[in-house]
């Protein structure tokens, strides 16, 4: 059988690996390629913080989203208290998420993961001190980041040391490419050249821009849900300050008062970050979409498996998106055939 991913980011070579690693251990004959116009460093991916939580997922069903997010959960579990952590940039961190909404916080992943708590009032209090727009409510929970800019890497080399293979290549039109490449199996993980090459219109995308400083203090994330709100979120060297998210706004260049939201907004929550070192500016387009598409459609003798549109959780619904298109497709090889549902 010959698998073809597309896609560079984080969700392709899930789906790379854990389709390789499957059928190699069942002793079947299996070839997979990624091929993609980009690779880490340039993916969006790369410039993210990696914090695992569901984020801008549009009307996906919470039912969905608890199942994706919780293996990509485990998935990180495993590899934090296997040797290989440290290479694939795996972190456990305290998280604090507060709003100044009266809309109450979504909490349907508590389960997932470790020590959820609802702040309590003199916990909001001392977060609140000296702060005009006061949080309202609050949670606390211990979670992971894993670092994209260093697990892209690691899955690459994992996927490569399988016998898997990359491609640099760019692809302009997914149906003429199933028509005319020899591999019977096509994994659609383009992301937000989803736009293009399916053209399809209910992809858009949402813009995120952050401020990476020098902060080795920050031990712990802070997240304003608000919908004006900071975060500040800790990786090994860097602290990412952020963001926005800013639907249909395909500008990559760094706005400065993006840049001065981020900055000064972060500042007012963490006054210490005012003596942290500023190192660089970021932006990415996030593949946002009315809900995450992972589907099966036949082209003949041919499966084509869709796997885009994960919005601002590319690292939160990874490997479990990626599990599901795996049991998409033994039961596509075992089933007879059905009409495509487009």
């Amino acid at each position: 059988m010959r698998v073809c991913v597309l896609g560079g980011g984080i969700n392709g070579f899930s789906c790379a690996v854990c389709i390789l690693e499957y059928f190699k251990i069942k002793g079947e004959n299996v070839e997979v390629i990624v091929i993609s116009e980009k690779f880490t460093p340039n993916t969006t991916g790369d410039g993210s913080a990696g914090l695992w939580g569901p984020y801008l997922l549009g009307d996906t069903s919470a039912a969905k989203v608890h199942q994706w997010s919780k293996g990509m959960h485990d998935f990180l579990e495993n590899l934090w208290i296997s040797e290989d952590a440290g290479e694939a940039g795996i972190c456990l961190t305290p998280v604090i998420r507060v709003t100044t909404t009266d809309i109450p916080q979504a909490d349907f992943w508590k389960d997932i993961v470790y020590g959820f708590k609802h702040l309590t009032q003199s916990q909001l209090d001392e977060l609140n001190r000296n702060r005009a727009k006061k949080f309202k409510s609050g949670q606390q929970f211990i979670t992971f980041t894993s670092e994209p800019r260093k697990l892209l890497p690691y899955l690459m080399k994992r996927f490569q040391s399988q016998g898997g293979r990359i491609l640099k290549q760019k692809i302009e039109n997914i149906y003429k490419f199933i028509e005319i490449a020899d591999y019977d199996v096509v994994i659609n993980c383009v992301g937000l050249g989803a736009l293009n090459i399916l053209n399809d219109k209910t992809m858009y995308p949402i813009r995120g821009q952050v401020s990476r400083v020098k902060a080795p203090w920050m031990y712990y994330v802070l997240l304003d849900d608000s919908d004006d709100g900071n975060y500040i979120i800790p990786n090994a060297l860097t602290v990412v300050l952020g963001g926005t998210h800013q639907e249909n706004n395909f500008n990559t260049s760094v706005c400065t008062k993006d840049k001065k939201f981020i900055i000064e907004g972060c500042k007012q929550i963490i006054p210490a970050l005012s003596q942290a070192q500023h190192l660089y500016d970021w932006v990415g387009l996030r593949p946002g979409r009315v809900s995450v598409r992972l589907e099966l459609e036949r082209f003949g003798e041919k499966l084509l498996i869709h796997n885009y549109g994960h919005g601002g959780s590319g690292v939160t619904l990874a490997w479990g998106c990626a599990q599901d298109v795996l049991n998409i497709l033994e039961s596509a090889l075992n089933i007879p055939k059905f009409k495509s549902k487009l």
